[in-house]
Formats: C-alpha cells, sequence, structure tokens
C-alpha cells in the first residue's frame, strides 16, 4: 500500500512539470516583441531571409544584386504598412521559393523541425525516470537470503571440500 501512496505522490508533480514546460514554450512560442521602427523591422526581416545567390548568407549581410533587390522589395512593402510580416516574407517565398528561408515556419508541417528535438528530450527524460525508478524497486524487492538459502549454500559446500581431489572441478 505504501509503494501506491508513493506513485499517487508523485504523479502530481511530473503533470506539474510538465504543464509548465508547456506553457514556457506557449509563451515563446507566440511571444511577439518586434522592433520598434520600420527600418529595424526591414532589418530583421532581411535576417530571415536567405541570398538566392550565395551560400549561407542572409539578405542582410549579403552585398550581392539579387540580395539588393530583396531588400529594396522589402523596404517598399515595410514602407507601405499593408502587409504583416509574415505576409511580407510570404511574397518573398512565393517570388524566390521556400529555399530564401533561414528560419522554419512555425506552424504547419514545419512546426515539426521545432517541436520534435523538444518532445524526443522530454521523452527521453520520462523514460530514463522511471527505468530508474524501476530499477530502484527492483533493488528493494531483492531480499536478504533466508535460512534454507543459507544451509544450501553451507551444504554445497561441505560436499565440495568433502570430495577427493580429482573429483572436484580445477
Amino acid at each position: 500500500m505504501t509503494r501506491l501512496n508513493r506513485t499517487i505522490k508523485r504523479w502530481p508533480a511530473w503533470v506539474a512539470l510538465i504543464l509548465v514546460v508547456a506553457a514556457f514554450l506557449a509563451v515563446g512560442a507566440t511571444r511577439a516583441s518586434g522592433p520598434s521602427t520600420p527600418q529595424e523591422r526591414a532589418e530583421e526581416l532581411q535576417k530571415q531571409v536567405a541570398c538566392p545567390t550565395c551560400s549561407g548568407e542572409s539578405v542582410y549581410e549579403s552585398q550581392a544584386t539579387a540580395s539588393q533587390n530583396i531588400k529594396g522589395r522589402i523596404r517598399v512593402l515595410v514602407d507601405q504598412g499593408q502587409l504583416g510580416d509574415d505576409e511580407i516574407i510570404g511574397q518573398i517565398e512565393t517570388a524566390y521559393g521556400a529555399r530564401v528561408l533561414l528560419v522554419p515556419k512555425a506552424s504547419g508541417f514545419d512546426a515539426l523541425v521545432w517541436v520534435l528535438p523538444v518532445a524526443a528530450l522530454v521523452c527521453a527524460a520520462a523514460g530514463l525516470a522511471f527505468t530508474f525508478r524501476r530499477w530502484k524497486r527492483e533493488a528493494a524487492d531483492d531480499h536478504d537470503p533466508t535460512d534454507d538459502d543459507r544451509e544450501l549454500v553451507a551444504s554445497a559446500l561441505r560436499s565440495d571440500s568433502e570430495s577427493p581431489p580429482d573429483e572436484r572441478d580445477p
């Protein structure tokens, strides 16, 4: 009965931990502390778009002609003020393809890129916790030898010492 009580007492702690982690992930994913000026907004968008002709550079860093064109397009769209950040990135993606996105989308199938590593880490930690708890419980179930066990070992040792030397195992 005490084992059941301990198990029941531990579950709320695990549920609370999972809820706290989920809350932090939700807040982190939806938090928007955006830029304060149109220039900063355009720069942030330029940092999210890869140069279509360069290798590993964002449009913000690149000096290539294609990057300059994308920078100009982003500035115009930001200055117009009619589209949100996602819509501007969507227009650039439509024009140049998904390969220009440096940061995967946080929705749909692309969200798995962000969620799967965290989910795998949580599952691995939970699996280890359950395994260690089971090992601890199994170790606690091991009992000291009984008097019958001790007598059996003693008789085996006596019979081994009483047998002739050529019958013993080397």
